[in-house]
């Protein structure tokens, strides 16, 4: 008789193993001792606990607060303190205060304001049309994304960090006044706005090519929530239409298991905040990319030499461990209970599963194909031209979790279409879905309840 069988025959038989009790106990259910439960928080003492935790907590404080040395580049060399700090403070122009940086869509932390000045705010007695209450406000680290470098007081460089773009605030104390809500995508911020302000943008207009007068235009031309991350690498500032070739800032949240970055798959987490940290915000790192070698698809970033970049110190890499695990550990917010219809949402995930064809490509539960999440534009009936700005030039599958929070700007890419209706629309046309109107409005409504 086989070993095999033998086995079998004792298990069967209940003899269990012969070769000792931990064996006996793991193939008999009667000799199997129950597992002791354990108390809450009992894995905060397992090693690997301990550490996420820590590097959570690391990766937190990058994500706010680290500028990776960019303070040379935005304080330095574009002197954007200048113009935030105002004539009167010590720099140029009339200054941005309060009331202009929450228009331009900046936020303020209420978490960093001391107890006294939130009477103040609330008493109105705070002038928030005075730049020298934003200086305050930089001070204090409030400023969301956004972080002030001050000599004797005076504030001599900014900088800015991740949670500029990818951070807002729930406006709990007011309009732009809040609780940080890390990961969420700032559609209110007028980045091109912000940057075009600064009294000298000719180091940009140099990597261009450029004057600083089509510098600022370009600038100008984004609007709020969006961002060209491109244009430093091609210098295509706009599409074929006329458009602006600026994208939607996305979030930050809900990107665990997800495979490819961006909206056209740059590539991980880690590599975008690489590419972001070295490229778009000016910090001083190492980047590989060879891709970036292309001239004829990036002339301007081969040019630059932006395929291989070498700081010493180097401030960007030491942080990337912690700040991927932080990300990865933002989870999408679940919306408001009254944000959608239930029994309409219901309907729409049995749709979305079903006969719509929505899962096909965006699998449950985390809404993007497990793997390379890249479709060619001819297969989602759009055109190239952002797809063409990327190594693959492919489109991602955007994971839809937490789709709620930046409904603000449009969807797609570039914000094409401006209601959830409206991609339904696209997609039951281009694939040939048949949905009636009904079930398009079954289907926005689960889309909103992710």
């Amino acid at each position: 008789m086989g070993l095999v069988v033998v086995v079998l025959s004792l298990i069967i038989a209940g003899g269990g193993w012969a070769w000792g009790a931990p064996q006996d106990g793991l193939l008999n259910p009667k000799l199997r001792k129950p597992p002791k439960s354990e108390p809450p928080g009992a894995a905060v003492n397992d090693p690997v606990s301990k550490d996420a935790l820590k590097q959570i907590a690391l990766g937190r404080q990058t994500f706010r607060f680290r500028t990776f040395g960019d303070e040379a580049f935005w304080g330095g060399a574009l002197r954007l303190h200048e113009a935030i700090a105002g004539e009167a403070n010590g720099g140029v122009g009339a200054g941005v205060s309060p009331a202009d940086a929450l228009d331009l869509g900046l936020k303020v932390d209420v978490d960093a304001l001391p107890a006294r000045l939130r009477q103040q705010l609330r008493r109105e007695e705070v002038n928030l049309n005075d730049p020298a209450t934003t200086i305050a406000l930089l001070q204090l680290n409030a400023v969301v994304g956004v972080k002030g470098f001050f000599t004797n007081g005076t504030l001599r460089a900014v900088g800015i960090t991740c949670a500029l773009c990818h951070s807002t605030v729930n406006n709990s104390f007011a309009p732009g006044i809040g609780d940080r809500l890390d990961g969420w995508a700032n559609r209110d911020l007028n980045v091109g706005a912000i940057v075009a302000a600064a009294p000298n943008v000719q180091p940009i207009a140099e990597l261009l090519g450029t004057d600083q007068a089509t510098v600022r235009q370009v600038l100008l031309s984004w609007g709020p929530g969006k961002f060209d991350a491109e244009l430093l690498l091609d210098g295509k500032a706009f599409q074929p239409d006329g458009r602006s070739a600026a994208t939607l800032l996305p979030p930050a949240f809900g990107l665990a298991g997800v495979n490819l970055h961006t909206w056209t798959g740059w590539g991980s987490v880690t590599h975008w905040n690489a590419f972001v940290a070295n490229i778009e915000m000016n910090g001083k790192g190492i980047f590989y990319d060879p891709r970036l070698n292309n001239a004829a698809q990036f002339p301007i970033a081969a040019r630059a030499g932006f395929g291989n970049i070498r700081n010493q110190p180097d401030l960007v890499t030491p942080h990337l461990a912690a700040l991927h695990v932080y990300q990865l550990a933002l989870r999408a917010p679940k919306p408001p209970a009254d944000s959608f219809n239930a029994a309409a949402a219901a309907r729409g995930e049995t749709l979305f599963n079903g006969s719509a064809r929505c899962a096909t490509c965006h699998v449950p539960p985390i809404f993007t194909e497990p793997g390379w999440n890249l479709h060619l534009p001819s297969e989602i009936g759009i055109d190239s031209f952002q797809a063409d700005r990327s190594p693959d030039r492919r489109y991602r599958t955007s994971p839809l979790k937490g789709l709620w929070t930046h409904q603000k700007g449009g969807f797609y890419h570039d914000g094409r279409f401006a209601t959830l209706l409206d991609v339904i629309n696209h997609y039951n046309l281009f694939f040939g879905l048949g949905l009636t109107d009904a079930q398009k409005s079954d289907l926005a409504e689960y889309l909103k309840s992710l």
